[in-house]
C-alpha cells in the first residue's frame, strides 16, 4: 500500500507481529512500548519515545502475548504485563473512536440518524456507523443504502450518543476526509477486541 504525499508515491512501513510473525502495513497493527519501569504501554497514537513492539489488533493476540511472554522475548529484557492489557486496550481505542465522531461532528462532517445519514450516504459518505445493539433491521437498511462503503459496528447507541451530546444514536455517516480516515483506522481496530 502506498500513499501520495506531495506528488510522490510514499512507502507505508511494515512492521511485524511479535506473536504471529505477521508482517503488515504499520496502520493495521498495534503498537505498545515498554516503559521505564518495565512496564508494557499502550500506544495508540504511535508517538511515545522507545522502542516500539507491534502486535495484530486481536483481544486474542495481546491475551496470547501476555501469556506466553511474548513482550519480554520481543525486548529482549523483564517486562511487567498486565493481566487486563487486552481490557485497556479496547477501553483506550473505544475512546479514541468517540473521541473522533465527536470531533467530526462537530466538524459538521459526521450526521447522526437513519434520515440524515441515509442523506450524507447519498451525497457522499467515506464510512458509516452502525450501533452494535442497534435493531437488526435498522441496520439491514442502512447496509443496504451504504453497500460499497465500509459499515462498522463497534460502539454502543450510548457510546455514538455520547459523541452527539444525546442519550444514544444508532446510524451515523461520516463525510469523507482526515478524521474519516482516522475514525476508520480506530474502528477497525477496535474491531478485533469487540465481538461483532
Amino acid at each position: 500500500m502506498s500513499h501520495r504525499k506531495g506528488g510522490k508515491v510514499a512507502e507505508v512501513p511494515e512492521r511485524r507481529c511479535v506473536v504471529t510473525g505477521e508482517v503488515r502495513h504499520k496502520e493495521d497493527l498495534l503498537r505498545v512500548v515498554i516503559g521505564p519501569d518495565g512496564s508494557v504501554v499502550p500506544d495508540l497514537e504511535e508517538r511515545l519515545p522507545g522502542r516500539g513492539l507491534w502486535l495484530c489488533p486481536s483481544r486474542d493476540v495481546v491475551n496470547t502475548a501476555c501469556a506466553k511472554n511474548a513482550f519480554a522475548r520481543a525486548a529482549r529484557q523483564k517486562v511487567v504485563v498486565d493481566t487486563a492489557l487486552a481490557d485497556r486496550i479496547e477501553e483506550l481505542l473505544t475512546r479514541k473512536c468517540i473521541d473522533l465522531l465527536s470531533l467530526a461532528r462537530r466538524a459538521g462532517q459526521a450526521v447522526a440518524g437513519f434520515e440524515k445519514a441515509r442523506a450524507q450516504i447519498a451525497e457522499g459518505a467515506a464510512l458509516v456507523l452502525a450501533a452494535r445493539d442497534g435493531a437488526a433491521d435498522g441496520k439491514s437498511k442502512i447496509e443496504a443504502k451504504a453497500r460499497d462503503l465500509p459499515i462498522y459496528s463497534v460502539l454502543d447507541a450510548a457510546e455514538i450518543g455520547a459523541a452527539f451530546g444525546r442519550e444514544k444514536a444508532v446510524h451515523v455517516a461520516v463525510a469523507p476526509g482526515g478524521l474519516a480516515n482516522r475514525l476508520g483506522r480506530s474502528c477497525k481496530r477496535l474491531e478485533g477486541f469487540r465481538a461483532v
